[in-house]
């Protein structure tokens, strides 16, 4: 399986993002008071947790067998949703002994992020954000692609639901569970 169908596997050569100001806005901002649906099929109410939280927002995961739009690989950052899901698997032990709770976050629906819970093993549910409420409610910035919105790659950190830091651009999405950790520690 080369590095272009093996989606765990980031491809070299993928054009970095650049910092365009998209997130500026959000140090000290308040977590929406709103509910969004996760894989275990529950709704979550993201102004109840209290405590440090870890949202990782991404584009999308999907299987191998499915394509990625096309020209996908060649939008800044928008490559490599499950390397990052991976890493915040591997470094899930870590993030809980510091009392964090994690979540990723996608515009897809439940049914699809179900799927890539359960194939890539992720011991956290997965957040969708399918009718654009958290993104438009923080600002959060998007890639639009064949008239479909994926949100950009950012991880938020919350404590006691105000975010204290976010990360973005994100790259490589890879290694954004071991920023986390960093700056928890």
């Amino acid at each position: 399986m080369s590095d272009q169908t093996n989606l765990e596997i980031l491809p070299s050569g993928l054009p970095v993002p650049e910092d365009d100001g998209a997130c500026d806005h959000l140090s000290g901002l308040t977590i929406p008071d709103l509910a969004l649906r996760g894989t275990h099929g529950e709704i979550v109410e993201l102004s109840a947790i209290q405590g440090r939280l870890v949202i990782y927002c991404y584009p999308m995961t999907g299987p191998a067998e499915v394509p990625l739009p096309e020209g996908w690989d060649a939008i800044p950052g928008a490559r490599g949703c499950t390397p990052q899901a991976c890493s915040f698997r591997d470094h899930y032990q870590e993030l809980k002994q510091l009392n964090t709770q994690v979540y990723g976050m996608s515009t897809q629906s439940t049914a699809d992020q179900l799927e890539s819970k359960e194939r890539l093993h992720l011991p956290f549910d997965l957040l969708s954000d399918e009718n654009l409420a958290f993104t438009k409610a923080l600002n959060l910035p998007l890639h639009v692609v064949n008239e479909l919105s994926y949100l950009k790659r950012v991880t938020l950190i919350f404590e006691d639901g105000v975010i204290i830091k976010y990360f973005y651009p994100v790259f490589p999405p890879d290694k954004n569970a071991e920023e986390v950790l960093a700056y928890l520690r």
